[in-house]
């Protein structure tokens, strides 16, 4: 990371007044670079718009995505460090920074077709009518639940086991904690089945049964696919993200105290 004075800092906000209104502060504050150029994206807004900034960072360039540090204009902003307008280039050489590896989705649609997708949070399946689904899931080719009635599953990276993951009654996961977690939405059957922490290297192969009455569709983050076969899930190990975090924010005792968390 260059020095403060040298630091090229590429702004982007979440669509609402009180983002586009920090931006604007900024800009005229620290100049704007553009993001293709830049040596840091800050990121203005919330957790969904954190992860919309990262997507975007590996389409400009899959093999060194631009490091992202957000500051809170949202709601929640678990990932997000405090708004302040001071100091923000010393704030960015000072910040520590956290590796991510998303997840890859291939999912093989019921006519053939084949699409594959990054989740930085999670790949989900989820029924697509009032009919529950009903999946066989399999861990590095061996089955290991041949069938589960349920609303949908999803497999979440450490960094998203603290968003849907979470909601969905599964564990929080540290970042170092090389493991991945598997959690069903809403089980009806086996009904003691409450999910499975799996190695980081695991692949992770969902079977849907019963595909025409029971359609399902997978989401990788923001992409959708309907009238799933099969997905494939897997972490993306050649894909890494460069998450920046102020020193005194420490991420790994912020996921430590939500699980401890009311």
């Amino acid at each position: 990371m260059p020095a403060p004075d040298a630091l090229r800092i590429a702004f982007s906000c979440a669509d609402t007044d009180e983002a586009r209104a920090a931006r604007t502060r900024l800009v005229h504050r620290y100049g704007n670079a553009l993001a293709d150029e830049a040596d840091v994206i800050v990121a203005l807004g919330g957790d969904g718009f954190l992860l919309e900034t990262l997507h975007r960072a590996l389409t400009r360039n899959r093999e060194r995505p631009t490091p992202v540090y957000g500051m809170n204009r949202g709601s929640v902003g678990f990932l997000l460090n405090a708004y302040r307008e001071e100091d923000l280039a010393e704030r960015i050489v000072a910040s520590q920074h956290v590796r991510l590896h998303p997840l890859r989705m291939v999912a093989t649609r019921v006519n053939g077709e084949r699409v594959e997708a990054l989740g930085i949070n999670e790949v989900s399946l989820l029924r697509e009518t009032r009919q529950a689904a009903k999946l066989r899931i399999t861990i590095d080719k061996v089955i290991r639940l041949p069938e589960l009635i349920c609303d949908g599953a999803l497999v979440a990276t450490p960094a998203g086991s603290t968003a849907y993951n979470l909601s969905a009654h599964g564990p929080i996961v540290p970042l170092n904690a090389g493991v991945l977690a598997l959690t069903p939405i809403s089980a009806f059957r086996p009904r003691r089945w409450r999910g499975a922490l799996l190695p980081h290297t695991a692949k992770i192969t969902f079977d849907v049964l019963e595909e025409g009455k029971r359609p399902v569709s997978a989401v990788a983050d923001f992409t959708e696919v309907r009238e799933v076969l099969r997905v494939e899930v897997q972490e993306c190990r050649e894909v890494g993200l460069t998450l920046l975090f102020d020193p005194e924010l420490n991420f790994e005792e912020r996921i430590l105290k939500e699980q401890f968390a009311p």
